[in-house]
């Protein structure tokens, strides 16, 4: 056998590994070494299939070392009923950006899931009201629940509502993550009639139909559009979009398959109509909220920025607690 080994981690040792509070400070610190110019430029690249697609992003991120990620992940929704399998399936590839030496095959449900929540916790700290306590969660799946589990530690949350298009999904949520945080939990069957009267609202579905609309959210609000990861899907209202301000997580993304996507396509806004990317926020380059009443989206995309800060974390982990299986590819 020739060269250095590549670790392989699964699912399991993720989980083992990638703690929430760990993934959040290192997602916003990602984001502030992308203002400061310490990464390398992303990528995506997305292929539709019958029943769903594919996409492949990449980033790279300059820590104590240089990394660079190259995620490719399958999105098939109709999996859990048909095939009893993920709706989100694939595999992060961590590389030494220094010499191209890959140095990790990490299963990729797990950090895709606790990144992307993350990166809204991150978003939430700047441009959530310090006083929100009522979270709505539309989408009651693991996005939700890793939403969920994130915003708890970055706000004081109170009360939560939850919708889903199957309410005995809804039911299991409120009952499961109440068990685990403590928190009231409910489930309705209009979010729309509950929506107005919340501090912070987040989207993770696979909606192809704008799902809030102008009069749906109060002054104030939060909003963190995360299921807009295509083309086309959507979840917000242009017109909704065009009344609020809106921050990016990668701005050129977001225009090309973001909900900002569908809101340029509409003629209602421009991307210079974009207050500013979270890299702006975090770094300060550019305010976050400066007013209570003011209505902010988060619109979120995914970057494999997120993948990079994450996957580094748990690869450093590996090494000094020994998890993972070490595989010599090139013998």
């Amino acid at each position: 056998m020739n060269g250095p080994a590549t670790l392989l981690l699964t699912r399991s040792d993720v989980v083992k590994l990638l703690d929430y509070d760990t993934c959040i400070n290192a997602v916003e610190k990602a984001f502030k070494s992308h203002a400061a110019g310490h990464t390398l430029p992303s990528g995506i690249l997305g292929t539709h299939a019958p029943d769903g697609g594919f996409h492949v992003k990449t980033a790279g991120l300059l820590s104590e070392k240089l990394y660079y990620a190259a995620k490719i992940n399958a999105n098939f929704p109709g999996n859990p009923q048909r095939y009893g399998l993920p709706t989100i399936q694939g595999v992060i590839g961590l590389f030494d950006a220094t010499n191209g030496r890959l140095l990790a095959l990490i299963d990729s449900i797990e950090i895709t899931s606790i990144r992307t929540a993350a990166a809204t916790a991150v978003a939430a700290r700047y441009l959530a009201r310090l006083d929100s306590q009522l979270v709505m969660i539309i989408g009651c799946g693991n996005q939700g629940r890793s939403h969920l589990r994130a915003l708890s530690r970055v706000r004081a949350v109170d009360h939560v509502i939850v919708y889903d298009l199957d309410p005995s999904a809804a039911q299991r949520f409120a009952h499961e993550m109440n068990g685990e945080l403590g928190v009231k939990i409910r489930a309705c069957s209009s979010y729309r009639d509950e929506s107005p009267r919340c501090d912070i609202i987040v989207t993770c579905t696979t909606s192809r139909e704008p799902l809030l609309f102008p009069g749906d959210v109060s002054p104030g609000a939060f909003i963190a559009a995360v299921g807009a990861d295509n083309e086309a899907k959507q979840e917000i209202a242009s017109e909704l979009l065009a009344s609020s301000i809106v921050v990016a997580d990668v701005l050129d993304q977001c225009v090309a398959i973001g909900d900002l996507h569908h809101a340029i396509e509409a003629g209602v806004m421009k991307q210079e109509d974009v207050h500013a990317e979270l890299a702006d926020v975090v770094s300060g380059r550019l305010p976050g909220r400066t007013a209570s009443e003011e209505i902010i989206v988060f619109d979120s995309t995914g970057t494999a920025l997120e993948d990079v800060a994450a996957a580094s974390v748990v690869y450093e982990r590996a090494l000094i607690n020994g998890i993972g299986m070490e595989v010599m590819l090139a013998s």
